[in-house]
């Protein structure tokens, strides 16, 4: 697969515009189950364009944003301007350059599946304070949700370039087994983004494992789009759900 570091360099637009933030009850079970304060300092691995970021610094808290791409990264230093508790570096999740012990919370919106897992628990438990916590969370479509999702899903199967292979990197045991044992607990919340057409488009176009224009399946996969939105809108707009996933824990012990 094309190089993670790299994926989004070309839809970056998209993903601002047409991605969605986080559910407020992320922050709320965070506060209830594991102790998250203003006060709580926090690392953010491939924090991107700052959608996951965002629910943390409008909370008050200090995040320093970790992420490689330069694309993303400088879209999310724009987005995040206003807030002066958020810095960004250029580093990666299995070498952040933080500090030992430096920050109580370790969080990862849709992004750990792109890290080296091996590499990246040896990271977070060297950065963690003793204590401290480890957060992955996905907003994943539901494609059982409706006729629109269930087509949705199934044209990217038949377009998509390296869907199959994105999708088997979030297995449940591997992502349950990079926290201490007995440790991962997961919570799900459902919600929902409303697009007219250029909207459902974009939100396509935000995914890196879509074809970009010139490819053979590009158009193709436009017209079928067009046509699933045309089956099921609704006053010109179709309902696009989702199910955000929430994993938390303590990291498994590792040598460092």
């Amino acid at each position: 697969m094309l190089d993670p570091t790299r994926r989004f360099s070309k839809r970056v637009e998209n993903y601002l515009r047409y991605r969605p933030t986080y559910p407020q009850a992320v922050l709320t079970l965070l506060e209830t189950e594991c102790g998250l304060t203003p006060e709580s300092v926090i690392a953010e691995p491939g924090s991107g364009t700052g959608l996951l970021t965002q629910l943390f610094l409008r909370n008050g808290n200090q995040l320093i944003g970790i992420e490689p791409n330069a694309e993303m990264r400088v879209a999310g230093d724009r987005e995040l301007a206003a807030y002066p508790k958020f810095s960004s570096i250029d580093a990666t999740a299995e070498n952040t350059t933080l500090a030992d012990h430096s920050v109580d919370f370790v969080l990862a919106g849709q992004a750990f599946h792109w890290f080296d897992r091996e590499r990246a628990q040896k990271e977070f438990s060297r950065i963690l304070k003793p204590g401290g916590w480890a957060v992955l969370i996905w907003n994943g479509f539901r494609s059982d949700a409706s006729p629109l999702m269930t087509g949705y899903h199934a044209l990217i199967l038949r377009h998509g370039t390296d869907y199959v292979e994105v999708r088997r990197e979030l297995d449940h045991h591997d992502i349950e087994s990079f926290f201490a044992q007995d440790s991962c607990r997961i919570a799900t919340f459902n919600f929902q983004q409303a697009f007219d057409y250029a909207g459902l488009e974009g939100r396509l176009l935000s995914s890196s494992f879509v074809p970009e224009p010139g490819h053979p399946n590009y158009q193709p996969m436009l017209r079928e789009l067009r046509d699933l939105f045309h089956l099921n809108q609704t006053g010109g707009r179709v309902a696009f759900e989702y199910e955000t996933e929430v994993y938390y824990g303590r990291v498994a012990s590792v040598a460092i």
